[in-house]
């Protein structure tokens, strides 16, 4: 996927306990997040098609099989049945992780008529010359990363809250980025065929605070 233009915007976690059942009284079930845009508003560097195939597809099927994990959880404690719950936790992780990341990756994306597309400025501006020498460095190794990605995954510009440093990572399938530690999700890439199939190539533009 050849990245040509980006601007950035900007747990997975389940904490068994004594209180865990109690947590589970009133289940939670999520819902698929409206995009703050028109399918047709990126193109022509996304097709209106591919958005909605990816967001109502693919980000739905997520959702509800996310849901149906929490479900099956929720019975599985109730019942105290310790196998099942240890065997959700791979749906939950890659159903949830699917969620989560969609969630960033909608947000990220900007039509051109809202500055998407445009230079970062400001503090992200100077993070990424301090860090990366350049914007065009950046888009460079984060093209580099995605392509060398085996499989299905995402490439990641992240802050480590720690270092105070931007990151570039990678994670697999639909792992979120707090699997590789205090990061923060700062720009999401899609690796995945079904961000892209239907073109050729995708020129990103994102938006950012």
């Amino acid at each position: 996927m050849a990245l040509r233009s980006l601007i950035c915007r900007k747990t997975l976690g389940l904490a068994f306990s004594s209180g865990f059942k109690l947590q589970f009284r009133g289940l939670q079930t999520f819902s698929l997040p409206d995009l703050p845009y028109d399918y047709g508003a990126l193109e022509p560097a996304i097709s209106g098609e591919i958005m909605q195939i990816h967001h109502q597809k693919h980000h739905q099927t997520y959702i509800t099989n996310y849901n149906k994990a929490l479900e099956q959880l929720h019975h599985a404690i109730e019942k105290g049945d310790s196998s099942a719950v240890v065997k959700l936790q791979s749906a939950i992780k890659f159903n949830g992780g699917g969620h989560i990341n969609h969630s960033i990756f909608w947000k990220s994306l900007s039509p051109v008529c809202e500055g998407g597309g445009e230079s970062p400025h400001g503090s992200l501006g100077w993070a990424i010359d301090e860090h990366y020498g350049s914007l065009d460095a950046l888009i460079q190794k984060m093209s580099t990363e995605g392509a060398a990605l085996q499989g299905s995954g995402w490439v990641w510009l992240g802050l480590d809250k720690e270092s105070k440093k931007l990151v570039v990572e990678t994670t697999a399938n639909q792992d979120p980025l707090v699997t590789k530690g205090p990061l923060v999700p700062l720009l999401g890439i899609d690796v995945w065929e079904h961000a892209y199939y239907l073109q050729d190539h995708v020129t990103v533009g994102f938006d950012y605070d």
